[in-house]
Protein backbone atom coordinates (compact mmCIF):
# COMPACT_ATOMS: atom_id res chain seq x y z
CA UNK A 1 0.00 0.00 0.00
CA UNK A 2 1.24 3.61 -0.95
CA UNK A 3 1.43 5.84 2.30
CA UNK A 4 -0.54 9.28 2.34
CA UNK A 5 1.20 11.92 3.31
CA UNK A 6 -1.06 15.31 3.53
CA UNK A 7 -0.76 19.23 4.09
CA UNK A 8 -2.57 22.67 3.92
CA UNK A 9 -1.75 25.50 0.95
CA UNK A 10 -2.84 28.53 1.58
CA UNK A 11 -4.55 30.41 -1.19
CA UNK A 12 -6.17 33.65 -1.28
CA UNK A 13 -9.77 33.25 0.66
CA UNK A 14 -8.91 30.03 1.53
CA UNK A 15 -6.42 27.19 3.13
CA UNK A 16 -6.62 23.69 1.08
CA UNK A 17 -6.07 20.33 2.72
CA UNK A 18 -4.29 17.86 -0.03
CA UNK A 19 -3.05 14.52 -0.30
CA UNK A 20 -0.15 12.57 -2.22
CA UNK A 21 0.06 9.13 -2.92
CA UNK A 22 2.69 6.97 -4.73
CA UNK A 23 5.43 8.02 -7.35
CA UNK A 24 5.67 8.46 -11.19
CA UNK A 25 3.94 10.71 -13.60
CA UNK A 26 1.96 13.34 -11.94
CA UNK A 27 -2.29 12.67 -12.25
CA UNK A 28 -4.15 15.52 -10.06
CA UNK A 29 -7.85 14.23 -9.44
CA UNK A 30 -10.32 17.21 -9.02
CA UNK A 31 -13.13 16.50 -7.00
CA UNK A 32 -16.78 18.22 -7.77
CA UNK A 33 -20.13 19.08 -5.88
CA UNK A 34 -19.80 18.96 -1.93
CA UNK A 35 -17.38 15.87 -2.32
CA UNK A 36 -13.70 15.97 -0.99
CA UNK A 37 -10.14 13.77 -1.49
CA UNK A 38 -11.80 11.06 0.47
CA UNK A 39 -14.33 10.45 -2.44
CA UNK A 40 -11.11 9.29 -4.64
CA UNK A 41 -8.87 7.43 -1.97
CA UNK A 42 -9.70 3.88 -3.12
CA UNK A 43 -9.30 5.40 -6.38
CA UNK A 44 -5.95 6.87 -5.70
CA UNK A 45 -4.88 3.38 -4.13
CA UNK A 46 -5.14 1.70 -7.36
CA UNK A 47 -3.60 4.43 -9.67
CA UNK A 48 -0.64 5.40 -7.09
CA UNK A 49 0.86 1.97 -8.26
CA UNK A 50 2.80 3.92 -10.54
CA UNK A 51 1.50 7.68 -10.87
CA UNK A 52 2.30 10.67 -7.92
CA UNK A 53 -1.52 11.12 -7.22
CA UNK A 54 -2.56 14.32 -5.81
CA UNK A 55 -6.04 14.94 -4.28
CA UNK A 56 -7.57 17.87 -2.23
CA UNK A 57 -10.55 18.99 -0.91
CA UNK A 58 -11.98 22.08 -2.75
CA UNK A 59 -12.41 25.57 -0.84
CA UNK A 60 -15.31 25.51 0.96
CA UNK A 61 -15.37 21.86 1.24
CA UNK A 62 -14.59 19.69 4.46
CA UNK A 63 -10.77 20.89 5.33
CA UNK A 64 -10.34 23.21 2.71
CA UNK A 65 -11.59 26.16 4.90
CA UNK A 66 -12.67 29.48 3.77
CA UNK A 67 -10.67 32.66 4.97
CA UNK A 68 -14.19 34.36 5.06
CA UNK A 69 -17.83 34.58 5.19
CA UNK A 70 -19.06 31.96 2.30
CA UNK A 71 -19.40 33.16 -1.14
CA UNK A 72 -20.67 31.96 -4.98
CA UNK A 73 -18.24 29.47 -5.85
CA UNK A 74 -17.04 30.16 -9.36
CA UNK A 75 -15.11 28.13 -11.78
CA UNK A 76 -12.31 30.09 -12.64
CA UNK A 77 -11.60 30.66 -8.64
CA UNK A 78 -11.07 26.61 -8.55
CA UNK A 79 -9.21 26.44 -11.33
CA UNK A 80 -6.60 29.02 -9.70
CA UNK A 81 -6.39 26.44 -6.53
CA UNK A 82 -5.61 23.55 -8.53
CA UNK A 83 -3.10 25.28 -10.46
CA UNK A 84 -1.38 26.65 -7.59
CA UNK A 85 -1.60 23.00 -5.77
CA UNK A 86 0.25 22.06 -8.58
CA UNK A 87 2.86 25.24 -8.38
CA UNK A 88 3.36 24.30 -4.47
CA UNK A 89 3.65 20.13 -5.13
CA UNK A 90 5.20 19.70 -8.42
CA UNK A 91 6.37 23.77 -10.05
CA UNK A 92 5.37 24.78 -13.48
CA UNK A 93 7.74 22.45 -15.44
CA UNK A 94 6.46 19.07 -14.68
CA UNK A 95 3.70 18.00 -16.74
CA UNK A 96 1.21 16.77 -15.51
CA UNK A 97 -2.23 14.37 -16.34
CA UNK A 98 -5.86 16.18 -14.50
CA UNK A 99 -9.36 13.53 -13.91
CA UNK A 100 -12.08 15.78 -12.84
CA UNK A 101 -15.54 14.66 -11.90
CA UNK A 102 -18.67 16.43 -11.90
CA UNK A 103 -17.82 20.48 -11.20
CA UNK A 104 -14.40 19.16 -10.54
CA UNK A 105 -15.20 18.20 -14.82
CA UNK A 106 -15.64 21.72 -15.30
CA UNK A 107 -12.57 22.49 -13.07
CA UNK A 108 -10.09 20.63 -15.40
CA UNK A 109 -11.06 21.56 -18.54
CA UNK A 110 -10.70 25.11 -17.78
CA UNK A 111 -7.35 24.26 -16.42
CA UNK A 112 -6.65 22.57 -19.56
CA UNK A 113 -7.09 25.53 -21.74
CA UNK A 114 -5.32 27.77 -19.06
CA UNK A 115 -1.80 26.24 -18.91
CA UNK A 116 -1.74 23.21 -22.23
CA UNK A 117 2.06 23.75 -21.12
CA UNK A 118 1.90 21.89 -18.34
CA UNK A 119 -1.73 20.21 -18.31
CA UNK A 120 -0.68 17.77 -21.05
CA UNK A 121 -3.95 15.09 -20.37
CA UNK A 122 -7.13 15.77 -19.78
CA UNK A 123 -10.64 13.71 -18.71
CA UNK A 124 -13.40 15.81 -17.60
CA UNK A 125 -16.62 13.14 -16.54
CA UNK A 126 -19.46 14.33 -16.65
CA UNK A 127 -18.92 17.51 -16.18
CA UNK A 128 -22.38 19.77 -15.63
CA UNK A 129 -22.53 22.00 -18.13
CA UNK A 130 -26.29 22.59 -18.50
CA UNK A 131 -25.97 25.56 -20.63
CA UNK A 132 -24.35 23.83 -23.43
CA UNK A 133 -28.15 21.58 -23.76
CA UNK A 134 -30.23 22.49 -26.26
CA UNK A 135 -32.75 22.44 -23.51
CA UNK A 136 -30.79 24.52 -20.86
CA UNK A 137 -33.45 26.72 -19.97
CA UNK A 138 -35.42 23.80 -18.43
CA UNK A 139 -32.31 22.17 -16.44
CA UNK A 140 -31.47 25.48 -15.15
CA UNK A 141 -35.00 26.64 -14.26
CA UNK A 142 -34.63 23.27 -12.03
CA UNK A 143 -31.70 24.45 -10.56
CA UNK A 144 -32.82 27.86 -9.32
CA UNK A 145 -36.25 25.40 -8.09
CA UNK A 146 -33.71 23.52 -5.77
CA UNK A 147 -31.56 26.40 -4.50
CA UNK A 148 -35.42 28.20 -3.49
CA UNK A 149 -36.39 25.20 -2.02
CA UNK A 150 -33.23 24.70 -0.12
CA UNK A 151 -33.17 28.32 1.06
CA UNK A 152 -37.08 27.14 2.17
CA UNK A 153 -36.96 24.55 3.38
CA UNK A 154 -33.80 22.68 3.76
CA UNK A 155 -31.12 20.18 2.27
CA UNK A 156 -33.53 16.92 2.04
CA UNK A 157 -36.25 18.45 0.23
CA UNK A 158 -34.17 20.32 -2.21
CA UNK A 159 -32.16 16.98 -2.43
CA UNK A 160 -35.32 15.40 -3.71
CA UNK A 161 -35.80 18.12 -6.23
CA UNK A 162 -32.30 17.85 -7.70
CA UNK A 163 -33.50 13.99 -8.14
CA UNK A 164 -34.23 14.74 -11.55
CA UNK A 165 -30.81 15.47 -12.78
CA UNK A 166 -29.84 12.11 -11.52
CA UNK A 167 -33.08 10.30 -13.55
CA UNK A 168 -35.39 10.23 -10.53
CA UNK A 169 -32.76 8.85 -8.10
CA UNK A 170 -31.32 10.39 -4.97
CA UNK A 171 -27.88 11.74 -5.56
CA UNK A 172 -25.81 9.49 -4.97
CA UNK A 173 -24.20 9.21 -1.29
CA UNK A 174 -20.59 9.31 -0.72
CA UNK A 175 -17.92 8.63 1.96
CA UNK A 176 -16.61 12.54 1.88
CA UNK A 177 -14.69 13.73 4.94
CA UNK A 178 -17.58 16.05 5.80
CA UNK A 179 -20.98 16.81 4.86
CA UNK A 180 -21.16 19.70 2.68
CA UNK A 181 -24.75 19.63 1.42
CA UNK A 182 -25.56 22.61 2.52
CA UNK A 183 -22.61 24.77 0.77
CA UNK A 184 -23.19 22.71 -2.29
CA UNK A 185 -26.73 23.90 -2.04
CA UNK A 186 -25.76 27.36 -1.38
CA UNK A 187 -22.52 28.42 -2.95
CA UNK A 188 -21.88 25.37 -5.85
CA UNK A 189 -24.61 24.08 -7.67
CA UNK A 190 -26.05 27.61 -9.45
CA UNK A 191 -22.50 28.59 -10.58
CA UNK A 192 -21.33 25.40 -11.87
CA UNK A 193 -24.39 24.73 -13.91
CA UNK A 194 -24.48 28.08 -15.43
CA UNK A 195 -20.34 28.41 -16.19
CA UNK A 196 -19.91 28.31 -19.86
CA UNK A 197 -17.18 26.10 -20.98
CA UNK A 198 -14.63 28.82 -23.79
CA UNK A 199 -15.16 26.02 -26.59
CA UNK A 200 -13.14 27.82 -28.69
CA UNK A 201 -10.21 27.33 -26.29
CA UNK A 202 -10.42 23.54 -26.03
CA UNK A 203 -11.27 23.63 -29.52
CA UNK A 204 -7.26 24.29 -29.48
CA UNK A 205 -6.29 21.67 -27.00
CA UNK A 206 -9.39 19.43 -28.07
CA UNK A 207 -6.80 16.49 -29.16
CA UNK A 208 -5.30 16.19 -25.46
CA UNK A 209 -9.31 16.41 -23.78
CA UNK A 210 -11.25 13.50 -23.12
CA UNK A 211 -15.39 13.76 -22.35
CA UNK A 212 -16.26 11.08 -20.44
CA UNK A 213 -19.12 9.90 -18.47
CA UNK A 214 -20.95 6.40 -16.35
CA UNK A 215 -22.34 3.52 -18.52
CA UNK A 216 -25.15 3.41 -15.64
CA UNK A 217 -25.80 7.09 -16.37
CA UNK A 218 -26.11 7.53 -20.30
CA UNK A 219 -30.00 8.71 -19.66
CA UNK A 220 -29.70 10.95 -16.97
CA UNK A 221 -29.14 14.82 -17.62
CA UNK A 222 -25.77 15.24 -15.64
CA UNK A 223 -24.61 12.87 -18.41
CA UNK A 224 -25.52 14.82 -21.24
CA UNK A 225 -23.34 17.72 -21.33
CA UNK A 226 -20.02 15.66 -21.49
CA UNK A 227 -22.09 13.95 -24.66
CA UNK A 228 -22.67 17.56 -26.21
CA UNK A 229 -19.44 18.61 -25.36
CA UNK A 230 -18.00 15.63 -26.88
CA UNK A 231 -19.49 16.43 -30.31
CA UNK A 232 -19.21 20.46 -30.73
CA UNK A 233 -15.05 19.27 -29.51
CA UNK A 234 -15.16 16.78 -32.57
CA UNK A 235 -14.63 13.33 -30.46
CA UNK A 236 -16.04 11.11 -28.93
CA UNK A 237 -17.22 10.09 -25.27
CA UNK A 238 -15.41 7.61 -23.26
CA UNK A 239 -17.42 5.16 -21.73
CA UNK A 240 -16.22 4.42 -17.86
CA UNK A 241 -17.58 1.91 -15.16
CA UNK A 242 -20.79 3.12 -12.94
CA UNK A 243 -22.69 6.20 -12.74
CA UNK A 244 -21.87 9.90 -11.96
CA UNK A 245 -19.97 8.47 -8.79
CA UNK A 246 -18.15 5.03 -10.82
CA UNK A 247 -14.82 5.90 -8.98
CA UNK A 248 -15.66 5.68 -5.37
CA UNK A 249 -17.96 2.63 -6.37
CA UNK A 250 -15.81 0.68 -8.75
CA UNK A 251 -12.69 2.18 -8.20
CA UNK A 252 -10.84 -0.71 -9.95
CA UNK A 253 -12.00 -0.85 -13.18
CA UNK A 254 -12.39 2.69 -13.39
CA UNK A 255 -9.16 3.41 -12.61
CA UNK A 256 -7.78 0.80 -15.51
CA UNK A 257 -9.99 2.69 -17.26
CA UNK A 258 -9.02 6.13 -16.61
CA UNK A 259 -5.22 5.12 -17.39
CA UNK A 260 -6.44 3.42 -20.39
CA UNK A 261 -8.00 6.84 -21.65
CA UNK A 262 -5.13 9.13 -20.35
CA UNK A 263 -2.82 6.77 -22.18
CA UNK A 264 -4.52 6.62 -25.92
CA UNK A 265 -4.62 10.49 -25.93
CA UNK A 266 -1.54 12.02 -28.13
CA UNK A 267 1.99 12.53 -26.18
CA UNK A 268 0.29 10.79 -23.26
CA UNK A 269 2.60 11.13 -19.42
CA UNK A 270 1.01 7.95 -18.83
CA UNK A 271 2.56 4.97 -19.60
CA UNK A 272 0.85 1.63 -20.84
CA UNK A 273 1.13 -1.12 -18.40
CA UNK A 274 -1.32 -4.03 -16.88
CA UNK A 275 -3.91 -3.66 -14.13
CA UNK A 276 -5.71 -6.96 -13.23
CA UNK A 277 -8.74 -6.00 -11.71
CA UNK A 278 -11.00 -9.29 -10.06
CA UNK A 279 -13.65 -10.43 -12.91
CA UNK A 280 -11.62 -8.85 -15.56
CA UNK A 281 -8.68 -9.73 -18.20
CA UNK A 282 -6.26 -7.68 -18.11
CA UNK A 283 -6.29 -5.14 -20.71
CA UNK A 284 -2.97 -2.50 -22.41
CA UNK A 285 -2.52 0.92 -21.35
CA UNK A 286 -3.81 0.35 -17.67
CA UNK A 287 -1.54 0.90 -14.56
CA UNK A 288 0.39 -1.84 -13.51
CA UNK A 289 0.19 -3.18 -9.29
CA UNK A 290 3.36 -3.18 -7.53
CA UNK A 291 5.33 -5.80 -8.01
CA UNK A 292 2.73 -7.26 -9.79
CA UNK A 293 0.33 -7.44 -6.80
CA UNK A 294 -3.36 -7.74 -7.48
CA UNK A 295 -5.42 -5.10 -6.68
CA UNK A 296 -8.75 -5.87 -4.75
CA UNK A 297 -11.55 -3.87 -4.76
CA UNK A 298 -13.03 -3.70 -0.94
Amino acid sequence: MNPCTSGTLAVPGARIHFEVRGEGPLLLLVAGGNSDAAVFKRLAAFLAADHRVITYDPRGNSRSALDGPPAEQRIEEHADDASRLLDHLAGPAEPAEVFGSCSGGLVALELAVRDPDRVRRTVAHEPPALTVLPDARDHLALVDEVGETFRRAGPAPALRVLRALYGGAPAPTLPEAHDNTAFFLAHVLRPATRFVPDLAALAAVAQRVALAGGRDSRTHVVHRPAVVLAERLGGQMALFPGGHTGYARRPGAFARRLVEVLAALPGAVTEPGTVTVPGTAAVPGAVAGAGGERWRER
